[in-house]
């Protein structure tokens, strides 16, 4: 069915009831997932705003119960740490401000699957839109995209400046070095995260502009995955050489594969290996030995979330910054290289 509209004119719910024969009634009771609705009317009526292209979060505010409160997440890699403790986070906060928490996770990062996430949000009616996206391709595609409602991004990358709001990532990157630095340690290598994340491309960033502010010699950060197996197969292959002191890795799963080698190998941590992770993960206290790292205070990362989302809902003016500064923990796996 080809469905034409006045120039100009954005369709509307009476659009939508008249092209698939039931009332605006009937519309608006799909939009609230009534379920008096027959399934062969319901899915009548979804086609239909999807022939449309029909936005029904415009026409959910003009209804008798007002606004949805709501408030709509666009994840990727929601099974990594960092971007699941962004969603709980984000879940507490709206819970606290009264609203709720809608999740769409993207099969891939291309502009389809953004675009099918997007409307699937919109058929919820959400007022706002996070974006948990830490790969840079997903940010392409947004940029070539209209997103209608008011959004915030948790990962920085310059492009999106209003809308953005993160944690540091080069400044914990550059405190881990910093550490090692001041332990004494010259030899230091890098375990990066995948190529494509903005994450692991500040962190990789922060090694090297504070290896180059210390004047420390450095070596070409290796490409990891964030999995336990990758930095425990890149500790075995690295420990052939020994020649280095300490290993700062990007996230906290793969320092765990990294001292898994160095045991293997016979080495004790941090006698004859200093690991600094990122992240603090809950499990980072408890490995063996407990995990220096940088944690990331996702709690308020949320609340800021949350804050700068619903002030824009109101047309104020952001009172949070748009950068949080993660913090060093200190724990057992580094110490003063053993000359």
């Amino acid at each position: 069915m080809t469905v034409e509209l006045p120039k100009g004119r954005a369709p509307s719910i009476r659009d939508v009831a008249r092209l698939a024969g039931v009332s605006h009634q009937t519309v608006s009771r799909v939009l609230n997932n009534h379920p008096s609705i027959r399934e062969s009317t319901r899915a009548r009526v979804l086609q239909v705003m999807e022939e449309l292209q029909y936005r029904p979060n415009r026409a959910a505010r003009a209804l008798s119960k007002g606004r949805s409160r709501t408030i709509g997440v666009l994840s990727a890699s929601s099974e990594q740490y960092g971007p699941a403790s962004s969603i709980a986070a984000i879940q507490n906060a709206a819970r606290d401000a009264g609203y709720y928490v809608n999740t769409a996770n993207l099969a891939s990062g291309d502009r389809e699957s953004i675009e099918a996430a997007l409307n699937h949000l919109m058929l919820q009616a959400v007022e706002g839109i996070v974006v948990i996206a830490p790969q840079v391709r997903v940010f392409d595609a947004l940029e070539q995209m209209s997103i209608d409602v008011p959004y915030v991004t948790l990962q920085s990358t310059g492009r999106q400046s209003d809308h953005a709001l993160s944690v540091d990532q080069i400044a914990g990157a550059r405190l881990a070095t910093r550490h090692l630095i001041d332990l004494g340690h010259r030899n230091i290598y890098h375990l990066a995260g995948p190529q494509d994340w903005i994450e692991a491309e500040a962190r990789m960033r922060g090694f090297l502009d504070e290896m180059g502010a210390r004047d420390v010699p450095t070596t070409a950060p290796i490409l990891g995955d964030w999995t336990a197996d990758f930095g425990y197969h890149a500790g075995r292959e690295l420990l052939r050489m020994r020649d280095f002191t300490a290993i700062f890795s990007s996230n906290d799963q793969m320092a765990l594969g990294l001292i898994h080698a160095a045991r293997e190998a016979g080495l004790d941590v941090p006698r004859d290996l200093s690991i600094v992770g990122f992240d603090d993960i809950p499990e980072a206290a408890h490995f063996w030995p407990p995990l220096t790292t940088v944690r990331q205070d996702f709690a308020e990362l949320g609340r800021r979330c949350i804050a700068l989302l619903l002030s824009s809902l109101g047309g104020e003016a952001e009172g949070y910054p748009g950068t949080i500064v993660p913090e060093l923990i200190v724990r057992s796996s580094t110490a003063p290289p053993a000359f």
